[in-house]
């Protein structure tokens, strides 16, 4: 169950829906009394079940941890943290904002005043459009093209 949890959207720090990405790899870290054969199973299952959501052209992309000290007042508990093709969603829409924002130049003149440029702006912007587009490239690619 709290490996089903871990990779629930409502559980996530960030806005995007996982299922509307790929993830590329995973970390999860668990506390409290279970064994790691344990985990690995409950991995492996959630990662045969979703594998859809899981480029196959990384090998080994999920590494997990078992600390046997449950955090105190629980029995158990588990860190996620994972590398999702779906964090361009967010890339996205903040790109999205700044460009409304930076055509009618609304704060720039708090930022020109300490010393930036307006290209440092534009330079911004285009790094965050690289990213989104790297993003997608890692999302749409197989095993076969590498």
């Amino acid at each position: 169950e709290l490996t089903q949890q871990m990779f629930d959207a409502k559980n996530m720090m960030v806005a995007c829906d996982p299922r509307r990405g790929r993830c590329l790899t995973v970390a999860a870290i668990f506390r409290g009394a279970m064994s790691m054969k344990e985990v690995d199973e409950q991995m492996l299952h959630v990662q045969n079940k979703n594998s859809r959501y899981f480029v196959e052209w990384i090998p080994n992309n999920i590494k997990t941890a078992v600390c046997d000290i449950p955090p105190r007042g629980l029995q158990m508990a588990s860190t996620f943290i994972g590398n999702s093709t779906a964090i361009q969603e967010l890339f996205k829409r903040i790109s999205e904002q700044f460009t409304a924002m930076f055509r009618r130049k609304a704060f720039l003149h708090w930022y020109t005043g300490e010393g930036m440029d307006e290209m440092e702006f534009t330079e911004a912007e285009s790094n965050m459009n690289d990213l989104v587009s790297e993003y997608q490239q890692y999302q749409d690619a197989t095993a076969e093209e590498e």
